[in-house]
């Protein structure tokens, strides 16, 4: 039985929009990926559920596809994020229908409601994964679209072993593992189209801020300390989708060689921070 996960590892983020560089990357790679998809398949709606599972500030993975004009549904089974992903929203002049729901086994939607359903490494926080992406497939009419984080990067198991030992009470880690996801998917009736890695910045994911990795890895540095805290260190996705720093992107795509690197994704796997896979529904 997983443990519900500590309110503090969300719950500042809802007030506090300085995630750090990492997640800032990730979200920009995600995005691009996204709008991709959307233009290529003509997407004009869109289901995330459930709206968490990626680090920061939930509820703002979808963004980007609010923006392009779709419209966008949001599920969530805490009130007070959703409340705080709401406020968000509003405050970007941003569009979307909010859903408060709890029982992620049978989403209430009639089949075939939203050409594009996809979540972003929520499935392992849930009681009855399986369930919610037979659901996800069932409401699809075009494209499912699942990410994971990538076990096999040296970031996983820095984190599993040294760094924040106790991340396990909360996940399920079998749900990493890709070949379960598409097994179920292909019982549910998908065909794939895509899959492969996301997130492929030159440093290991550890989900967790510079200056705490450093902290807890005993590493003494004023000049690191100094350099990964305060005001010059502040990595703000909402700033990007405000316009309030419209050089952001550039700063973050000098670290995108690994990722736009032509190799094989195979290859990129040990260092890739998420696997994917995207799929169609038959019709």
């Amino acid at each position: 039985m997983l443990k519900p996960v500590p309110e503090q590892r969300w719950k500042k983020y809802l007030t506090d929009y300085n995630e750090g560089l990492g997640l800032v990357y990730e979200r920009l790679v995600l995005n691009d990926y996204l709008e991709k998809i959307a233009s290529e398949y003509n997407v004009q709606s869109v289901l995330e559920a459930p709206l968490f599972g990626m680090a920061g500030v939930s509820g703002i993975n979808s963004i980007a596809l609010a923006r392009r004009g779709c419209a966008v549904t949001l599920v969530d089974d805490n009130a007070d994020r959703l409340a705080g992903v709401k406020k968000i929203w509003r405050d970007l002049n941003l569009r979307a229908t909010f859903l408060h729901h709890s029982d992620f086994a049978r989403l209430p939607f009639d089949d075939y409601s939203f050409d594009f359903v996809w979540n972003w490494a929520a499935l392992w926080y849930l009681p009855n994964a399986a369930e919610l992406l037979k659901e996800l497939a069932r409401v699809a009419r075009k494209l499912i679209f699942i990410a994971m984080p990538n076990r096999a990067q040296v970031g996983y198991w820095l984190r599993k072993y040294i760094l924040e030992k106790d991340f396990v009470e909360y996940v399920d880690e079998t749900w990493a593992d890709i070949s379960r996801v598409k097994k179920i998917l292909r019982a549910s009736g998908v065909e794939f189209l895509d899959e492969g890695v996301l997130d492929v910045p030159p440093w290991p994911d550890t989900v967790m801020p510079a200056a705490q990795v450093l902290q807890r890895l005993g590493i003494k540095s004023k000049k690191l300390d100094a350099q990964f805290r305060g005001d010059s260190w502040n990595w703000n996705t909402l700033d990007y989708y405000s316009g309030a720093r419209p050089d952001l992107r550039a700063k973050i795509e000098k670290y995108f060689f690994l990722e736009r690197a032509p190799l094989p994704w195979q290859i990129k796997t040990i260092w890739a921070h998420h696997r994917y896979v995207l799929g169609k529904v038959k019709s």
